[in-house]
């Protein structure tokens, strides 16, 4: 069984950082990928950042250089650096995970992940 909690969501003004964090517990495996995702109101959700267990991550084209994803050395957590934050970067972000198996062409797809956090509220004003 693996459970995600993600925490850090909060208010902040355009310009500004915030650091997302994603709990992890559970069997994790090797090949595995963590990832972070969004859902604005009215839109699909959307693959942010992954990272692979071999170090490998992939960036939405819309986040590149602003976002940072990593994990501490025992895979208990995975983070999301978020800096210079943009209004149209308001969503609830999710943390996931597949255990095992994970491909790194396949990091922001959501069908690649079998296991997700509940969701924590990213608002951005200008």
């Amino acid at each position: 069984q693996v459970r995600l909690v993600e925490s850090g969501g909060d208010s902040v003004q355009a310009g500004g950082s915030l650091r997302l964090s994603c709990s992890v517990s559970g069997n994790i495996y090797t090949s595995y990928c963590m990832a972070w995702f969004r859902q604005a109101p009215g839109k699909q959700r959307e693959g942010v950042a992954g990272i692979r267990s071999d170090g490998t991550t992939s960036y939405a084209d819309s986040v590149k250089g602003r976002f940072t994803i990593s994990m501490d050395g025992a895979k208990n957590t995975v983070y999301l650096q978020m800096n210079n934050l943009k209004p149209e970067d308001t969503a609830i972000y999710y943390c996931a995970t597949v255990p095992r198996g994970c491909r790194e062409f396949s990091l922001l797809v959501r069908s690649t992940y079998n296991y997700w956090g509940l969701g924590t509220q990213v608002t951005v004003s200008s």
